[in-house]
C-alpha cells in the first residue's frame, strides 16, 4: 500500500500561478497552531459544511499544520483547500508509527476529496511465515489469511512491512525467496553473503538449528523479545570489549532495526472487534467527552463534544447525560468503554439494549488493552478541551479581568513573562515569552544565556537579576522615549518573594517606575490550581480554582517554563559531543546504557513511546516521562 501522506503536503514545484489564499482557512490554521502540543498525531482539515477535506498524520502536529498557514510554495489545489477549511479537529498519539496507522484508517472510512485515495487500498499489509515448507519462509503479505501460515501485524504500509522484514533478517537470518527459486538453487545466493540468510537451499545449516532461528523470530513477532534483546545487547558489549567495533556496530544495528517493530502502538486493536470509546476531561467549569469509534478491530477515528451546563456537576451524571442523548439517534455498539462507573448503569445498559437487536454493556475497564483505549481517550479529551478553551474563551475579556484583580491602569497590550532553568547549575538559560491581544507572539520570544560566571550554580535569583538587567538596560538604550511597542504593560515573574524582590531591585536601579510586575508561585507541595500571585509592598492574590483567569496565567506561566527547557537543551546539546541522551535529566551512564541497548542509538529513544520506555530496566514510570518530555518538548523555531 502506497503512503497516503505523499500528498498533499505543500509542493514547491509547481509552475502554475500563485494564488491568494482568502484569510479565513488560514486564520483558522493559525489559531489551531496556537495551542497544538509538539507531538505525534493526525488532523483533519474539515469545511462549513462539516465534510472532512483532508486526513493527514504529523510526526509533529504543530509543525506540520503550522506550515499550510504560509501564504506561498503551496499548489493551488492546496490553496483551494486551506481556504475551504473552516475548522480542524486532531487526535495526538503515542508515536508516528500510530499516527499512520489511524491516518490510514481514516482515510479509507472518509474518503476526503484531496486525499489520494489508493485503487489497492483494500487492506493493511501482514509478515507472513509460511509452514507449507520444510524450511519456512518469511515474507509479506495482503488478503484473506490462509491456514498453514503464521501472521504479524497490522502494518500500516507495503514499505513498513519491507523494512522489517530487512530488520529482521539482520537478526533471524531466514530465507524470503520463493519455492522454485529455493529449489533450483546450486550454491548460496547473495543474501547468504550479507550474512541475511543461512543458506539451508545447499545445506549450510541443518534443520534442527534453522528451526531455532524460526522460534527466535515468532517469539520476538510475539512480543517475547527481552530474552532477544539481552543476548543481542551482551554480544555487543563482548565485541566491544575485544575491540571489534565493526561486528559491535552490526549488533548496534541489529537493536535498533528490531525497535520498530517493538513499538506500541493502540491504533488498531484485534482484541476490541466493536466498541465505542468514551471518556470525560473537566476543567474550569467546562468539559470535553472525546469519542472514539472501533469497528472490525480497527479505530475508524474519533470526535469531541462539549456539553454545555457541565459547571459544579459531578462526572458521572455528565457522562450518563451524554450516553443518552448521544445514542437517542445512532444504533449503540455491542461494547461500550467509559473511563468511569456511573450510577444505575443496569438501567443504561437496558435502554441502550431496547434501542437495538443485541446486548449492549456498558464497561470501565481498570486494567489492560482497554484500559489503555480508555486513557488514550481521556488524554485526547484534555488536549481537545484546552484547545477548545484557547479557541472560545475571550482573549480581552481575559486581559480586562487580569487588569482588573491587579488593579493595572488598563488591559495589558503586551505580558512578558521570566522564567530560568539550568540543571545543578549548568548551562543557565534565561527566557522571556511574549503575549496580547493576539495571544502568543512567538516572534518576540526572547533568550539569554547567562553570562555571569560569578554566580553560584542554581543561583536563580541572580540569573533573574541577569536578565532582567540585559532586557531592560537594552530597552533603555534603543527605545528610551518609548516610540515602539516594545516595551512590556504587565511583566510577570515565574516564582515568588524572591523574583518579586530582584525585580523591584532591577526596576529601581534602571529609574523604571511605569511597569507592573508580579510573581506566579504554586501553592503548597507545588500543587497547580492553587497558585498564589505575589504582588510589590507584600499583597498577595489567590484565584479560584475554577477562575478562568487562572488557567489563562497558567499557561502563560507553562508557555515560559516549556520555551525556557526547550533553550536550556538547545545549548547543552551543542555543548556536548556526546549522545543527546547525556541532556536528559536524571539519566546517568547505568540508565543511558539501558537505554540504547533496547532501542539502539539515542535517535530511537527519541521516537520512543511512554510505554516503550517504561519497559526499559531501571526505567519507572517517572523518570519515562521525562525522557518522553525531553524529544518531544521543543522551543519555537527548533
Amino acid at each position: 500500500m502506497s503512503n497516503p501522506t505523499d500528498t498533499p503536503h505543500p509542493d514547491t514545484r509547481s509552475s502554475g500561478p500563485i494564488v491568494e489564499t482568502p484569510p479565513l482557512g488560514v486564520e483558522v490554521i493559525r489559531r489551531a497552531v496556537r495551542t497544538l502540543p509538539n507531538s505525534p498525531g493526525v488532523y483533519r482539515m474539515i469545511d462549513s459544511g462539516e465534510t472532512v477535506l483532508y486526513v493527514g498524520k504529523a510526526k509533529n502536529l504543530r509543525k506540520r499544520v503550522a506550515s499550510y498557514a504560509n501564504r506561498r510554495g503551496h499548489t493551488n489545489r492546496i490553496f483551494r483547500m486551506i481556504a475551504a477549511t473552516s475548522t480542524m479537529e486532531f487526535v495526538t498519539t503515542h508515536t508516528e508509527v500510530e499516527a499512520l496507522l489511524l491516518e490510514s484508517n481514516l482515510i479509507k472510512k472518509l474518503k476526503p476529496r484531496y486525499n489520494v485515495l489508493l485503487r489497492d487500498d483494500k487492506s493493511f499489509p501482514y509478515i507472513v511465515i509460511r509452514q507449507d515448507h520444510k524450511w519456512a519462509q518469511i515474507g509479506k503479505y495482503r488478503g484473506q489469511k490462509k491456514k498453514n501460515a503464521e501472521f504479524f501485524g497490522p502494518f500500516a504500509t507495503a514499505g513498513a512491512v519491507n523494512r522489517t522484514i530487512s530488520a529482521l533478517q539482520k537478526a533471524f537470518p531466514l530465507r524470503s525467496c520463493s519455492d522454485s527459486i529455493f529449489e533450483g538453487r546450486t550454491r548460496p545466493c547473495l543474501q547468504y553473503q550479507i550474512k541475511r540468510c543461512t543458506a539451508p537451499c545447499v545445506g549450510k545449516i541443518s534443520h534442527a538449528d534453522y528451526e531455532k532461528i524460526l522460534d527466535d523470530a515468532r517469539g520476538f513477532l510475539r512480543g517475547q523479545s527481552q530474552k532477544i534483546q539481552d543476548r543481542l545487547s551482551e554480544s555487543m558489549e563482548k565485541a566491544a570489549d575485544v575491540k571489534d567495533y565493526e561486528m559491535a556496530a552490526v549488533y548496534r544495528d541489529r537493536i535498533r532495526a528490531l525497535t520498530h517493530i517493538q513499538a506500541r502502538q493502540d491504533i488498531n486493536v484485534p482484541s476490541v472487534p466493536e466498541a465505542d470509546v468514551i471518556a470525560l476531561h473537566q476543567e474550569a467549569g467546562q468539559a470535553c467527552i472525546q469519542v472514539f469509534f472501533f469497528r472490525a478491530g480497527q479505530n475508524y477515528g474519533n470526535r469531541a463534544y462539549f456539553p454545555s451546563h457541565t459547571q459544579n456537576v459531578e462526572s458521572g451524571e455528565v457522562v450518563s447525560a451524554f450516553l443518552g442523548q448521544f445514542y437517542a439517534r445512532r444504533p449503540p455498539p455491542k461494547l461500550i468503554l467509559i473511563d468511569q462507573d456511573i450510577e444505575h448503569r443496569e438501567l443504561a445498559e437496558a435502554a441502550l439494549t431496547s434501542r437495538t437487536d443485541h446486548r449492549v454493556r456498558l464497561v470501565s475497564p481498570k486494567r489492560g488493552a482497554k484500559a489503555d483505549l480508555v486513557r488514550h481517550a481521556k488524554t485526547n479529551a484534555k488536549d481537545a478541551l484546552r484547545r477548545h478553551m484557547a479557541a472560545s474563551a475571550s482573549q480581552q475579556k481575559l486581559l480586562a479581568a487580569l487588569s482588573d484583580k491587579l488593579s493595572l491602569e488598563g488591559p495589558p497590550d503586551r505580558i512578558e513573562v521570566y522564567d530560568n532553568s539550568h540543571v545543578s547549575g549548568s548551562h543557565p538559560v534565561g527566557a522571556m515569552i511574549v503575549a496580547g491581544a493576539e495571544g502568543l507572539t512567538r516572534n518576540a520570544y526572547r533568550k539569554f544565556n547567562i553570562k555571569n560566571t560569578d554566580l553560584a550554580p542554581g543561583d536563580d535569583y541572580g540569573m533573574m537579576r541577569e536578565v532582567l538587567t540585559r532586557r531592560f538596560s537594552r530597552l533603555l538604550r534603543e527605545d528610551g522615549d518609548r516610540e515602539t511597542n516594545s516595551w512590556p504593560d504587565l511583566v510577570l515573574l515565574d516564582g515568588g518573594v524572591g523574583q518579586l524582590g530582584v525585580a523591584a531591585e532591577v526596576f529601581a536601579e534602571l529609574g523604571i517606575t511605569d511597569i507592573s510586575f508580579a510573581a506566579i508561585s504554586k501553592g503548597p507541595d507545588r500543587n497547580a490550581g492553587r497558585e498564589r500571585i505575589h504582588l510589590p509592598g507584600g499583597g498577595r492574590i489567590v484565584l479560584d480554582s475554577n477562575d478562568p483567569l487562572l488557567y489563562f496565567l497558567q499557561r502563560l506561566r507553562d508557555e515560559a517554563h516549556r520555551f525556557a527547557i526547550g533553550t536550556h537543551r538547545a545549548r547543552r546539546s551543542k555543548a556536548i559531543t556526546g549522545s543527546p541522551l547525556d541532556s536528559v535529566p536524571g539519566v546517568g551512564p547505568k540508565r543511558k546504557r539501558a537505554l540504547l541497548h533496547r532501542f539502539g542509538s539515542a535517535a530511537e529513544v527519541g521516537r520512543a513511546g511512554l510505554s516503550d520506555l517504561e519497559k526499559v530496566n531501571g526505567i519507572s514510570r517517572n523518570v519515562a516521562q521525562v525522557i518522553y518530555e525531553y524529544f518531544h518538548t521543543e522551543g519555537p523555531g527548533n
